[in-house]
């Protein structure tokens, strides 16, 4: 049995390099080619005033995820290094925050941290190499002082909008694990009590039935939800099955009981916060392997494919993520294309 095939059965699906480009691969090139080309002359990758250097992150990562390179001579690697460059001027506050400049909180700071920790060995040069490192572990210690501020048990372990916040929700808390989880792919220092806080933060999020000895009943599947005491729904859901195997843990109930609670539901692309909570879908259901990567994939393809338009874009049609515009739909659409490849360690089990 051939390699290829054999990780093919382990449900890891990686791109045989000697097949010929599927309408995946396609799409992929004309989202990539799309964000390339809507870069600001200063290397921001964004539409709007708001979010500019959080936006540029996610097309950034977007397009490392698809096999880009900030090294490469080609007019994504070109946005590429701009963007990154536009990313390490003069962002960040004394204190290390990324998301007080634009405005995107710690929303903003996790993904601009989990971006620029992604690039960490593929800057232009050293020097850029080092800066990256800088401003990366500068990064974290605010995730991890942010974490340890004084709250309650409720929302012990987790984060939310600012650094100082006395409270904590999954949509903000997922973006700090992944930029943790990140880091420490790249040897920066993550304590582990930091990540078993987040982890128990997670699960408090997570509703579903228990029996008379307190384990969950398998028999009535349940999910993580936005804050602990909440019912589940897609996005979340999704959020909390991904914040716990990037947090390497794969086998626990509450993993497997998100896993099928997702399976059964139809993805929706009207449904609110569609992209964000199908970027969380894509990887959590690749790292939970075997048929639940497989069925992952397909539902994404399905539903992201025929919604790319003539110019290479996404658009979200729901709400917020509507308003976000074409920079912000592409960049997720793409992470939740490119996850098949694996080309970035945060994408890898």
């Amino acid at each position: 049995m051939t390699a290829p095939l054999l990780l093919l059965l382990a449900g890891l699906l990686v791109q045989d390099p000697a097949r010929p480009k599927d309408k995946t691969d396609e799409a992929i090139e004309r989202g990539v080619k799309f964000l390339a080309g809507v870069a600001d002359k200063d290397g921001a990758i964004a539409e709007a005033p708001a979010n500019r250097t959080a936006m540029t992150a996610l097309a950034v990562l977007a397009m490392a995820a698809t096999g880009n390179q900030p090294t490469d001579e080609t007019p994504a690697g070109l946005a590429m290094r701009r963007g990154l460059a536009f990313m390490l001027k003069d962002q960040q506050d004394p204190q290390g925050f990324f998301g007080s400049k634009d405005g995107s909180r710690m929303y903003g700071h996790g993904i601009i941290t989990l971006t620029l920790s992604e690039m960490l060995g593929m800057g232009v040069d050293a020097q850029m190499d080092q800066v990256l490192r800088d401003r990366c572990k500068k990064a974290v210690e605010l995730i991890l002082r942010s974490q340890a501020m004084p709250k309650d048990d409720r929302s012990a372990g987790g984060w939310r909008y600012m650094p100082d916040s006395r409270d904590s929700d999954l949509s903000v808390t997922v973006w700090q694990l992944m930029a943790l989880r990140s880091a420490k792919n790249a040897g920066l220092d993550v304590p582990k009590e930091s990540i078993e806080r987040a982890v128990a933060y997670v699960k408090r999020c997570f509703k579903g039935k228990k029996g008379p000895d307190g384990k969950l009943d398998p028999a009535v599947k349940g999910a993580c939800a936005y804050e602990p005491g909440h019912n589940p729904e897609y996005a979340m859901a999704a959020a909390g099955l991904l914040s716990l195997q990037i947090c390497g843990d794969y086998e626990s109930p509450e993993v497997a009981s998100s896993a099928d609670w997702l399976k059964e539901r139809k993805l929706e692309w009207n449904r609110e916060w569609f992209f964000y909570g199908t970027y969380y879908y894509s990887q959590g259901m690749f790292q939970r392997g075997g048929d639940y990567a497989v069925h992952g994939r397909r539902a994404v393809e399905e539903i992201v494919l025929p919604k790319q338009g003539p110019d290479g874009s996404w658009r979200a049609q729901h709400g917020s993520e509507q308003s976000a515009g074409r920079v912000y739909g592409t960049a997720m659409a793409l992470l939740c294309l490119a996850v098949r490849n694996h080309y970035l360690p945060i994408y890898q089990r």
